[in-house]
């Protein structure tokens, strides 16, 4: 193709009514910023798409590469672009065929412009004659070898030969913002990512237990704060110290309760973070049994500090599940990276699996709450993050 560029589709956007141009014009401004170091490319807004124009000297696998990772995008093609003439588009297609081969095929037309003269089907029968009688291809509507796309506008049509799934979801940043606690593990970076497709911005908050364990959970966080980036463009990562805070547990809680006591210390802390942040809602990686403070009755106690709501993307999910989500999205291989976090600190042998609320409020009567978690916020490191990296 000369001068080919990715045609881009959405879906879900395109259902949002009156909010449409909103979600429509933040995927744009989204693209343009995925794009931004690959020299010259455009993102322009059409007829119900959008266009992304590979700069001078650019690879089209990078701009694809961008786009995968972009959400909002249903679909996207690399196309050709002609000259609203159906001799011009047939010849086009005919050339950019190049030396494809298939025992049939079918041409599928769009006409976003009514104004064009031929409809959707005459342009398809019109096309596809013209590819037969060139190619001796035989036509199957049902199931064809190949797919011919043409979509014709109000001053130019495009045609491409097959589309490329997009990560579909929303565009970035047209939820709101979260908080996401996120461990050094496998299920948190899963979550995070399931809040993103949903077009939460998420901000992240890691516990550590530095100087008493090694930094290696931090930069375990930094590696996948910064592969989660590439999803929506700019992060911003809290990084608390938690040990000092686990040793005061540990000198006014019984050894059962204190797993409980950590959560909810580290919601609260999540959520003075949050309000800061205007954030309007908390998530976690926790799913329903698949440790000991995540039964229900945890769950339920260590929830109950916290006023925001507690999204948890993966509550029904199994571990088999969350892995092959973490696999696909690249963040497995950091989170099996063995290291020393703050979950590991301080753990008692048996905990409390069934907390009630009255009990755990009891032992934490002996804990300065309001001071610890003020302590934590104010000792946390702020790490901001941005993609691409320019």
């Amino acid at each position: 193709m000369s001068s080919p560029s990715f045609l881009v589709h959405y879906q879900e956007i395109a259902l949002k009514g009156k909010n449409r141009p909103w979600f429509l014009a933040r995927l744009v401004r989204n693209l343009r910023q995925a794009v931004r170091d690959l020299g010259g490319t455009v993102v322009r807004s059409l007829m119900g798409r959008i266009e992304v124009v590979p700069g001078p000297g650019v690879d089209p696998d990078r701009v694809a590469e961008r786009l995968k990772t972009t959400f909002g995008i249903a679909n996207y093609s690399l196309a050709g672009r002609e000259r609203l003439d159906l001799d011009a588009i047939a010849a086009a297609v005919l050339r950019d065929l190049g030396a494809r081969e298939a025992g049939s095929f079918r041409v599928s037309a769009k006409r976003a412009d009514k104004r064009f003269p031929l409809t959707s089907p005459q342009i398809e029968r019109e096309v596809g004659g013209r590819i037969g009688q060139a190619r001796g291809w035989r036509v199957d509507l049902e199931r064809p070898e190949l797919v011919v796309h043409v979509e014709v506008l109000t001053d130019e049509a495009f045609y491409y030969f097959g589309k490329e799934r997009g990560p579909g979801g929303l565009p970035a940043g047209t939820a709101g913002r979260v908080v996401c606690l996120l461990s050094g593990g496998i299920d948190s970076p899963v979550a995070a990512f399931r809040a993103m497709k949903r077009g939460c911005a998420v901000t992240f908050v890691h516990f550590h237990s530095y100087p008493i364990l090694s930094r290696a959970s931090q930069e375990k966080a930094r590696q996948l704060v910064d592969l989660l980036t590439r999803r929506q463009l700019r992060s911003r990562l809290y990084l608390v110290p938690f040990g000092d805070l686990q040793q005061q547990v540990v000198l006014a809680v019984p050894g059962p309760l204190r797993v409980v006591v950590y959560r909810r210390l580290m919601l609260r802390i999540a959520e003075r973070i949050a309000r800061a942040r205007r954030a309007q809602a908390l998530v976690t990686g926790e799913a329903v049994g698949q440790v000991a403070s995540q039964t229900l009755e945890n769950l339920a106690v260590i929830g109950n500090v916290a006023s925001l709501p507690i999204l948890r993307p993966l509550v029904g999910m199994d571990k088999e599940e969350i892995m092959s989500e973490a696999r696909a999205l690249g963040t497995y291989p950091i989170s099996i990276v063995p290291d020393q976090d703050c979950c590991t600190l301080f753990t008692p042998r048996n905990p409390q699996t069934k907390a009630r609320r009255a009990t755990v409020e009891r032992a934490e009567a002996a804990l300065d709450i309001d001071g610890i978690v003020g302590q934590a916020v104010e000792a946390a490191a702020v790490e901001e993050f941005e993609f691409p990296d320019v």
